[in-house]
């Protein structure tokens, strides 16, 4: 198990309770959320370097054209995985070590900050 599914077990068991039947797409959508997050941090961040070093790569429309292409990806690849059979298998897992809860806050802040991140280079370059 990585980072992500433990993540997403902790949204999923956070709003099974409440929200019985969305409690699964809105743990889809938290863990691609952080992903895509990441993602835009750390092609904010290459696209800074290469910059400094007098790099020619890409377009900036091409390489927004490739994010929203592997945001895409992404989303299908966590809807297609957290579906099935891995979801069961992350509830029997976490299930046995009895973990504490992440904060809900924390968890949310957690994408929020990495979009602060991103800002921040973004202005910088």
């Amino acid at each position: 198990m990585n980072l992500f599914d433990i993540l997403f077990y902790h949204i999923f068991s956070r709003y099974k309770p409440k929200y019985k039947q969305k409690a699964n797409s809105i743990a889809i959508t938290y863990v691609t959320f952080l992903q895509v997050a990441l993602l835009l941090l750390l092609g904010i961040f290459f696209a800074g370097f290469f910059k400094q070093m007098n790099m020619v790569t890409m377009s900036s429309a091409k390489a927004w054209t490739l994010f929203v292409l592997v945001s895409i990806f992404i989303y299908f690849k966590n809807w297609m995985q957290y579906t099935g059979k891995k979801r069961m298998m992350i509830n029997a897992k976490m299930n046995k070590k009895k973990v504490q809860p992440y904060s809900i806050w924390l968890l949310w802040a957690l994408p929020i900050a990495t979009l602060g991140m991103a800002y921040v280079i973004y202005q910088a370059v």
